[in-house]
């Protein structure tokens, strides 16, 4: 994921094209009929699309509108590593960090439930292994003429490690020795759907889904009380199609795939998931995974640590969390699927 300034959003009444399309009540009535509109904009590099039901309210969608590029705008200042005047991006640059540094309620949010989810997946998911990725060419500087050297690579590598930031709750700070540079771009798309759905909640918004980039948080039901329906789609390069549709209310939902963003190098292709314990590019079978959960950052950056695990170890941890995550795996022949059992009471088709 990519960050970029926030630009102003569109709003419009849903359409059919959206696959969101609300059902028109038949026959007559002097209530207010609720309808699905859609919000749109782009953010972070991708685009929004945050649909909510509501009776028609010009002002006051756009009131909504107005609000919700406040939201993620304030999430890009904070955790962009595009942006050298962000939160994130301040830590970053400092050449001492073992003292610590006031960060913001967000911000440490983040960082915990990121702490969080490195525990819980071995490493798996690591918010410091930004200077490898960057050593790659994935991240805000541009792509190497050549692949890593193994000592170029063990050096950076050897300075990373999520345990090696310390976070403080009370006043909210962080520090790290030796100093880090922290890429949030696993998680932070997650919090920014998760900052969007509190605030449409906070206006009282009841029935709404906020999409940034593929991630998804949902609540409440279409005017014609039918759940949300989203799509998984099928690994592809180019092009798109469904591989599953699952229907949701009040969950969240992230996919992570090694499908879109690579490059290939002298016959071999490098995925721009990167495996923390050896420094290089995934190279398992396992091109998409998609998690359901309560909150979407958690959906997020648990897709990630799974990707970068592989089948077999992430369908293990999965089972046994009781984690809702759908595995689309390369064999020689296509793509098989796998489920856990906590994700089959989700699958529509």
């Amino acid at each position: 994921m990519t960050f970029s300034m926030v630009r102003p959003a569109r709003v419009a009444l849903a359409s059919a094209f959206t696959a969101l399309a609300f059902a028109v009540l038949a026959g007559c009535s002097f209530e207010p009929e609720e309808k699905i509109w859609e919000i749109s904009g782009p953010v972070f590099g991708t685009s929004y699309h945050i649909n909510v039901v509501l009776t028609e309210d010009q002002e006051r969608l756009e009131t909504l509108a107005s609000g919700i590029d406040e939201v993620l705008e304030g999430v890009d200042a904070s955790m962009s590593t595009w942006r050298e005047d962000s939160e994130l991006s301040r830590f970053n640059q400092r050449s001492d960090q073992s003292e610590w540094v006031p960060v913001s309620a967000g911000l440490l949010r983040v960082l915990q439930k990121a702490e969080e989810i490195s525990t819980m997946t071995a490493g798996a998911f690591d918010v410091t292994i930004g200077p490898v990725v960057n050593l790659w060419g994935f991240g805000p500087e541009a792509r190497p003429e050549q692949i890593p050297s193994e000592e170029s690579l063990s050096r950076v590598l050897a300075a990373t490690g999520f345990e090696k930031l310390e976070l403080r709750v009370d006043p909210p700070a962080v520090r790290a020795t030796p100093p880090q540079y922290v890429d949030l771009s696993a998680i932070a798309k997650g919090y920014g759907v998760d900052a969007v759905a509190r605030f449409l909640e906070s206006e009282g918004v009841e029935a709404y889904l906020v999409e940034i980039g593929g991630e998804v948080s949902v609540n409440g039901r279409k005017p014609d009380g039918s759940t949300w329906r989203l799509a998984i789609e099928q690994p592809m390069a180019e092009g798109r199609a469904v591989n599953r549709v699952v229907a949701l209310e009040s969950r969240a939902m992230a996919t992570s795939g090694d499908y879109r963003n690579y490059y290939e190098s002298e016959g071999r292709r490098y995925s721009h998931t990167i495996d923390p314990e050896t420094g290089e590019p995934i190279a398992h079978k396992l091109a998409s995974v998609t998690v359901i959960a309560d909150d979407c950052m958690t959906a997020d950056a648990l897709a990630t640590g799974f990707n970068v695990m592989g089948y077999e170890r992430a369908n293990e941890l999965a089972v046994r969390e009781n984690i809702p995550a759908y595995f689309i795996v390369r064999t020689d022949e296509g793509f098989e699927t796998h489920q856990t059992p906590a994700f089959s009471s989700y699958v529509t088709q």
